[in-house]
């Protein structure tokens, strides 16, 4: 493999090894879709770099993000846990790379080998506390709390300062209106804990970041510490 994901490098050296020849190594463009509210999920995602964007979408077509995932987890969570379909949109919100299985067949490994479902049933635990700390963090927090709670989240993943995020993106994370976007955007930039430009943020102070967001930003970070190992290289 030519770069580690988190999940796949925790595996035991056999049960990688009887999945490797099942891994499909795929481009992640920005945009792809990699799962539809209700259709049968046919891929099972392990990026490698980039960021994933899991997004719950009410009937009459309103969504907000729930949770990301990069090259420390995988998508659908919901394959994991016995489902052949998935409620959420899941969509590539930062290009990257990863490798892809057919649920089908991830389903036939994790049957045959208890440690690959043990250690991907930890994933889903973990995501399920993401999704929860989002619906907590949306009402309880400001939106400049919430807003560098996500900085720090893609900044976790995707291994640089520099991070290309939308508004179109900022604002399904944190599940308001551009204009609050721009906004929240200023304040950071005023306390000094990132740069803003165009469809870029630069961050420039990850402590200050960290102490700004409160305890918007941590519980499932640590959830994860917990069950899988630290993950953030920082």
């Amino acid at each position: 493999m030519s770069k580690p994901n988190r999940l796949l490098a925790s595996l035991h050296a056999d049960d990688l090894a009887a999945l490797q020849p099942w891994l499909e190594e795929i481009a992640l463009p920005q945009k792809l879709e990699l799962s539809l509210p209700g259709e049968e999920t046919v891929y099972c995602y392990f990026p490698t770099d980039g960021i994933g964007s899991t997004v719950i979408v009410s009937p009459a077509g309103q969504q907000t993000e729930i949770g990301v995932f990069g090259r420390e987890g995988m998508s659908p969570a919901s394959a994991v846990l016995g489902a052949d379909s998935n409620p959420y949109r899941v969509v590539m919100q930062v290009d990257g790379r990863g490798y892809r299985i057919l649920r089908t067949k991830l389903d036939e490994l994790m049957a045959e080998r208890p440690h690959l479902h043990a250690l991907l049933l930890r994933w889903a635990q973990v995501f399920g506390a993401q999704a929860a700390t989002t619906a907590l963090s949306n009402a309880v927090h400001s939106v400049n709390e919430r807003l560098a709670r996500w900085v720090l989240m893609c900044h976790d993943r995707l291994g640089g300062d520099v991070m290309s995020l939308t508004h179109e993106f900022l604002s399904i994370m944190l599940a308001v209106r551009r204009p609050s976007v721009t906004t929240a955007l200023h304040v950071l930039e005023g306390e000094k804990l990132i740069y803003s430009q165009r469809a870029t943020i630069i961050v420039r102070d990850r402590e200050g970041l960290e102490a700004f967001a409160n305890d918007a930003y941590g519980v499932s970070e640590h959830e994860y510490a917990r069950l899988l190992g630290d993950f953030r290289s920082r």
